[in-house]
């Protein structure tokens, strides 16, 4: 049990001077989720009851392929900007949240890296 007030504890520790540059990012990744999000809704409407050859010849397509990646990009970047915050402000404990936000990282690159090789894979390969 600390004596000192909340401003004598926080005092002199400055500012993590990241937080205009992620709240940017959020923001601008959730600005290009919009158009992106509904082009992804009016693209997968227009590919129901198409087979594997189809969908591989729509995603051919230099604009689909170029808005698809951008699309999962986006998403699992604002994801991973999102649950950052989360963890920052309601994980306690210091190694909880270090391992948490590492792990959130890692996942976030995981993912978005097999989904974006996984849809060129599908443009391109077998």
């Amino acid at each position: 049990m600390s004596l000192r007030s909340d401003l004598g504890r926080v005092r002199g520790l400055g500012s993590a001077k990241e937080g205009t540059s992620h709240w940017w990012a959020q923001r601008l990744t959730a600005v290009a989720l919009l158009p992106l999000s509904f082009w992804f809704v009016w693209s997968v409407i227009n590919l129901v009851g198409v087979d594997h050859i189809g969908f591989k010849n729509w995603l051919n397509e230099n604009a689909n392929l170029v808005l698809m990646i951008l699309f999962v990009g986006s998403l699992f970047y604002h994801m991973q900007l999102g649950l950052q915050v989360v963890i920052e402000d309601y994980v306690h404990g210091e190694k909880k949240k270090v391992t948490s936000l590492v792990l959130n990282l890692f996942v976030a690159l995981f993912f978005g890296v097999s989904s974006i090789v996984a849809l060129l894979k599908v443009a391109f390969g077998s």
